[in-house]
């Protein structure tokens, strides 16, 4: 294919002469065809990115997109962490609480919160700023009551231990077969039955015969067991602690000794008619805090005889 020649009309000589650029000029036309090509090619570009981007920033994009759906799956777990420790924080308070008879966790420190100006200023400046603050405000929330809660339930436990071991303690149980007719009660007597003057009896008295067996009421330690000529004849005294003590008066015999342990339960003399009685009974007596204490308000007499003894039997299991 032959070259494109150009031709000028030379004045001087009246006629055509062929053209031919100097440097310059050739110069000049290459700089702007460069130029132009450089718009072009600037222009495809911004165009190409504008409606296609490129695969590296479509990697990005997706990337922060899966990021994005982390956070919100990261926040809803944080809201239903949140609600679970609500609903212990609510049952602390309303049932084991009130129950181990422990003061309510008030709301502003059992619902957390942190402070602190610069505690999210690592996380400011970015493009999803937001959400990244606001799922670590809620984390660190969530943190706190966990903490505070995990702080109650060990009190809890303490609590609950010590309830446990109080109530292995209290006298909460018939001395004798549940079979067994109640006598006198805690009352003002207007004449003692042998002593004739009036005078109060501090206890509950049980209608046995001899030789029925006499169990401990609760978990304690044996005080006194023999007689001390104070009108109870052969007794057994029990130190329950927590300000417990019981009297277990007019036995025929007694089947411990001072200082040794008993839970409740445990076989500790046989009924009888020893000191100031009128007939075979067993007088039993509650003290709270050197008070006397009406022992009707510690048993239930709902019992039949197999269940009271099958009681005992478990109680008294090692």
């Amino acid at each position: 294919m032959l070259r494109k020649r150009k031709y000028v009309f030379d004045t001087d000589n009246l006629q055509f002469m062929q053209h031919r650029r100097n440097r310059g000029e050739k110069l000049l036309r290459f700089s702007l065809l460069f130029a132009l090509s450089i718009v072009a090619t600037l222009v495809y570009s911004v165009i190409f990115h504008r409606f296609f981007g490129s695969p590296k920033e479509e990697l990005l994009q997706q990337r922060v997109d899966e990021l994005k759906l982390s956070y919100t799956l990261l926040e809803k777990q944080i809201d239903r962490s949140s609600l679970a420790v609500a609903e212990l924080r609510s049952s602390d308070n309303i049932s084991y609480r009130t129950i181990l008879d422990m003061p309510q966790i008030p709301a502003d420190i059992s619902e957390g919160g942190s402070g602190g100006t610069n505690r999210l200023a690592d996380l400011t400046g970015y493009m999803n700023s937001d959400i990244m603050m606001k799922v670590r405000l809620k984390f660190d929330n969530l943190k706190t009551q966990t903490n505070i809660q995990y702080n109650s339930l060990t009190d809890l436990t303490e609590r609950a231990t010590e309830w446990k071991e109080m109530w292995a303690h209290l006298p909460f149980i018939r001395p004798v077969n549940v079979t067994m007719r109640l006598g006198d009660g805690m009352k003002f007597r207007e004449r003692h039955p042998v002593l004739g003057s009036p005078r109060w009896h501090f206890g509950q008295d049980f209608r046995c015969p001899e030789g029925t067996e006499v169990h401990a009421t609760g978990a304690g330690i044996v005080a006194y067991a023999g007689n001390q000529r104070d009108g109870f004849g052969i007794k057994v005294v029990i130190d329950h602690g927590y300000g417990y003590r019981t009297i277990y008066g007019h036995l025929s015999e007694y089947n411990v000794r001072r200082g040794q342990k008993v839970t409740r339960g445990d076989f500790i003399g046989l009924s009888g008619n020893t000191g100031t009685s009128t007939g075979p009974h067993l007088h039993y007596q509650i003290d709270l805090f050197g008070e006397h204490v009406n022992p009707l308000w510690y048993f239930e007499d709902g019992l039949t005889e197999d269940e009271y003894f099958r009681m005992l039997d478990y109680l008294t299991k090692p």
